[in-house]
């Protein structure tokens, strides 16, 4: 969506500080021992608070309220009182959400308790990598020179990038135009960021593989060669300056 008065911003303020807030809480709350589903009925607690409701239930029928992906599932995972996080797992997951009309995404890659498996690493490279694509973005920049920015902090570090999912709009539903917002560059995509606009940017860097592959429930993805993702993302208000984080609460690059 574009922004185009005072009242629409305050909805995008809204929705996007109440998926901020329960991203927040979750990651926090998250412990060894818990499955899944706590986790995921813990957010969707504080989400009702809100008065918001979870948009992949909403938008696809997702069977919870927000996805939890663990180790090798890279993302869309499903929470399940099955799986249980232990010590040094990586996690990802990510909140999305609609208040009033107006729809706001976030998602965040930690490690549970001590990082016993080294993917701090992983995980820092793709905060930073986040930081540094929505310095660079403004109205008039170039899509794809952002995907090229990604690419090349993704491969300076020794990581590559997911090249089949990307951001995308957001604000009057969960997936608007632009859509694509690729972690490359795509030489054939000439749109431009626009002024006003809000985007949901993310990253995705992985240790080995290039393609998310989707597995037999339908939701979950893991990489085309295996290893493992970590992803970050944030929605914001593109301006002629530094864009308006609308996620900021969520405290991902703190």
């Amino acid at each position: 969506m574009s922004i185009t008065n005072e009242s629409e911003f305050i909805g995008m303020q809204k929705v996007s500080e109440a998926v901020a807030y329960t991203l927040k809480e979750m990651t926090n709350y998250a412990q060894p021992g818990m499955t899944t589903k706590e986790i995921d009925e813990f957010g969707a607690a504080i989400l009702k608070r809100f008065g918001a409701r979870s948009a992949p239930a909403l938008t696809y029928g997702f069977p919870g309220c927000t996805c939890i992906s663990i180790d090798d599932e890279f993302c869309h995972g499903i929470p399940t009182d099955q799986r249980v996080l232990k010590e040094g797992d990586l996690i990802n997951i990510d909140v999305s959400a609609e208040l009033n009309g107006f729809w706001a995404d976030n998602g965040n890659s930690f490690v549970i308790g001590k990082d016993i498996n080294n993917h701090n690493k992983l995980v820092n490279a793709s905060k930073e990598i986040l930081q540094k694509a929505i310095n660079n973005i403004k109205g008039g920049v170039k899509i794809a020179d952002i995907g090229f920015l990604m690419e090349t902090e993704a491969k300076r570090r020794g990581f590559k990038v997911i090249k089949n999912l990307g951001g995308h709009g957001v604000g009057r539903s969960l997936h608007e135009a632009p859509d694509e917002l690729m972690n490359y560059k795509n030489r054939f995509d000439n749109r431009r960021f626009r002024k006003n606009s809000v985007v949901a940017i993310e990253t995705f860097i992985s240790t080995d593989s290039h393609i998310a592959i989707e597995l037999n429930d339908g939701w979950t993805m893991v990489g085309n060669k295996g290893g493992y993702m970590a992803q970050h993302e944030h929605t914001i208000m593109i301006t002629d300056g530094k864009p308006v984080i609308l996620t900021q609460m969520n405290e991902i690059f703190n």
